[in-house]
């Protein structure tokens, strides 16, 4: 006799390589099998969007022209103010150009690089070259002492004199030079100026040495040139990671030192940025020299490089020999600019 408890026998399941075992029937789905490959997506009836690529703007088959088209008008413009220019410049230096051509009395010839030859045996022009090379070399330290202390400075006072101190050199970054350049002559003017009174230099005329007239300018160069430093450096400052500043201050580290061994390692791209705008800027200074050494100072003593093109093409009528300066000077702000692009470009891959 059976008894029946309700439980049924376990099924053996199929090992690899066997049959369909028990329970398998017409309506239950046969398993995988080693001789049948699993079904992948790519079986699927409905196509899945993702599988499609996607098309980026800009990258069919115009982008490459894409950029320029917005360009284009830019372009022209820059064309028709800058190449045309320095076009003539250059044209101008390669041929014998005076007053006698302007007048038409002589024909222009064709000089070659006669005129480059005749700068470079000018001794004249090699001390203007000097000069100019070293005063816009202490412009440019002094610009950067200067901004570098006051950015450093609104570090550690208090939001009112902070923003007093903020309008005060923005209003002289927003100076024009003509209009700075007369303050400053009036400033330390030999008879009526308040500066030389206040140092009791009596009637000590600033302008009538070289070198104190280099000094005058060189003041009213960096007053409205430093702002731009302090505020560039001054943002600078404040993207440093406050944990790095707090880790050289518990080590021990003076100001100085944390300056020099902490923020200007990291201030280092936005220092050269800076440094080569300072130079391209005081190497080409034109109105301060001008306004106030009254044309480039007695004798010629206080010429620049671009004084010294304005009195020889427009004072001597030597227009060739004045177009040869100004070429010189592209090529050597040229450089500058190369330099200038190629650390904004090695920052940006940094980056």
């Amino acid at each position: 006799m059976t008894h029946d408890t309700g439980r049924t026998a376990p099924t053996a399941r199929p090992g690899p390589g066997s049959g369909p075992g028990p329970g398998s029937g017409p309506g239950t789905a046969p398993g995988p099998s080693p001789g049948r490959p699993l079904p992948t997506a790519a079986a699927s009836p409905f196509p899945s969007s993702s599988r499609r690529p996607r098309r980026v703007p800009g990258r069919g088959r115009d982008g490459g022209r894409a950029p320029w088209i917005y360009l284009a008008p830019a372009l022209v413009v820059l064309g028709g103010l800058l190449v045309y220019p320095v076009y003539q410049l250059g044209l101008i230096s390669l041929l014998e150009y005076t007053q006698a051509q302007v007048s038409g009395g002589e024909p222009t010839s064709f000089q070659g690089l006669g005129n480059y030859a005749a700068l470079l045996r000018d001794p004249q022009f090699r001390q203007v070259l000097l000069a100019t090379v070293v005063f816009a070399a202490a412009c440019v330290v002094t610009t950067l002492a200067v901004g570098c202390a006051l950015a450093v400075l609104l570090t550690r006072i208090r939001a009112l004199p902070r923003l007093v101190l903020m309008l005060a050199a923005l209003g002289a970054w927003a100076t024009p030079a003509v209009t700075g350049s007369t303050v400053w002559v009036f400033l330390f003017d030999p008879d009526s100026g308040p500066v030389n009174r206040m140092l009791g230099l009596g009637d000590f005329s600033w302008t009538y040495g070289r070198y104190s007239a280099f000094a005058l300018v060189l003041f009213e160069v960096v007053w409205c040139s430093f702002p731009f430093v302090m505020v560039t450096v001054y943002a600078g400052i404040r993207a440093v990671p406050a944990e790095v500043l707090e880790a050289a201050a518990l080590d021990g580290a003076s100001q100085w030192r944390t300056w020099r061994s902490v923020t200007a390692p990291i201030l280092r791209p936005v220092l050269l940025v800076v440094t080569i705008q300072s130079v391209i800027w005081d190497f080409k200074v034109f109105t301060q020299i001008y306004v106030m050494t009254n044309g480039g100072g007695i004798a010629g003593q206080n010429l620049v490089l671009n004084v010294y093109a304005y009195q020889t093409a427009f004072a001597s009528s030597q227009y060739s020999l004045g177009a040869a300066i100004g070429v010189v000077m592209l090529l050597i702000l040229l450089a500058i600019t190369l330099v200038h692009l190629r650390i904004v470009r090695r920052q940006g891959e940094e980056l």
